[in-house]
């Protein structure tokens, strides 16, 4: 129903953003919330996908048409559902994950939350030919640094949203330490990219 939205983020939170259309909040599930930031002045567009189930309907929010494609290319695996698909956009390396696919890297796939060795080879089995046309979004590369989670609200958001993310206690806990041995902070975008790469 939806391609895609154009107007204002008005909440940011580890699961979700609200962007504001014309009066209207819509409420979108997205990988990385954090890469967004609440601005009343940036027009910004997010590509939307629609999920519908008997009790609930979701939107699910993407920055490209691309980012979009390869999410609508991961649910249609048996065994991979929306969530599980926003966890694995949420390493900003996709031509890492395209890669893995193509190069039948299971052990790669497996690193995410919610995906098992079956399920990361059904992935392989199902995308391999279909990955090719996808053009990934620009990784981004950032030095790890950080300062006290308690002083640090950008870098506890980060963690909130790993765990929203579905990845266990221990491993942001494992994550949290190696962050917090930088000197200067970063965002919360940027903690939550280097975070997702520890983890992967």
């Amino acid at each position: 129903m939806y391609e895609y939205l154009k107007g204002y983020v008005t909440i940011v939170k580890p699961t979700y953003i609200v962007v504001e259309v014309n009066g209207v909040g819509f409420r979108l599930a997205v990988a990385n919330p954090y890469a967004y930031e609440v601005n009343a002045d940036k027009l910004v567009t997010v590509y939307v996908y629609q999920a519908v189930k008997d009790d609930s309907i979701t939107l699910f929010g993407f920055q490209s048409g691309d980012e979009k494609q390869l999410f609508e290319k991961l649910i249609s695996v048996s065994g991979i559902g929306p969530k599980s698909g926003l966890a694995i956009l949420a390493n900003p390396d996709h031509q890492a994950l395209i890669q893995a696919i193509r190069e039948n890297n299971a052990n790669y796939l497996a690193k995410f939350p919610g995906i098992g060795k079956k399920t990361a080879s059904r992935i392989i089995i199902e995308l391999q030919d279909k990955v090719d046309s996808l053009l990934p979004t620009n990784e981004l590369d950032f030095t790890i640094k950080a300062t006290k989670v308690a002083d640090n609200p950008a870098l506890e958001d980060a963690l909130a949203a790993l765990k929203a993310l579905g990845y266990a206690e221990r491993d942001v806990k494992r994550v949290e330490k190696k962050l917090l041995q930088g000197e200067d902070a970063l965002t919360t975008d940027q903690y939550l990219r280097e975070g997702l790469k520890l983890l992967n």
